[in-house]
This record gives C-alpha cells, sequence and structure tokens, in this order.
C-alpha cells in the first residue's frame, strides 16, 4: 500500500514538476503527459487546502462560542 503524502511533500512535488517544464530536460514530447499529472497533483493539493479550511472554521466556531 502506497504511504499517503502530506500537504507539504505535494506542494514539493508539484514545484519539481513546474520546475521541469523550465529545465533542459523538457521534451516537447513529454510535456502534455507531464502538465495533465502536474494538473491532478495541483487539484489534490486544492482539495486538500479545502479540507484544512473547513477544519480551521470549525475549530474557529467551535472557540468562539
Amino acid at each position: 500500500m502506497a504511504e499517503k503524502k502530506n500537504l507539504n511533500e505535494k506542494i514539493a512535488e508539484l514545484d519539481k514538476r513546474v520546475e521541469w517544464f523550465y529545465s533542459d530536460e523538457f521534451e516537447l514530447g513529454e510535456a502534455v503527459a507531464r502538465y495533465e499529472e502536474a494538473t491532478e497533483l495541483a487539484k489534490e493539493i486544492e482539495r486538500d487546502l479545502g479540507e484544512l479550511k473547513n477544519e480551521i472554521e470549525v475549530l474557529t466556531e467551535d472557540f468562539s462560542k
């Protein structure tokens, strides 16, 4: 079973994927597949951030009572 990555690890991985587009290793033939992978990872990060925001809102509400 694959280990679940935390938000910081996912952001670091996305940064690496984006850096590839600016590197000397960039190849047009690979660009579409790598772009799709990066887009999926970005969506996952966005979902994680949404969940974190909801948790913070719940905690803030609980402490304001």
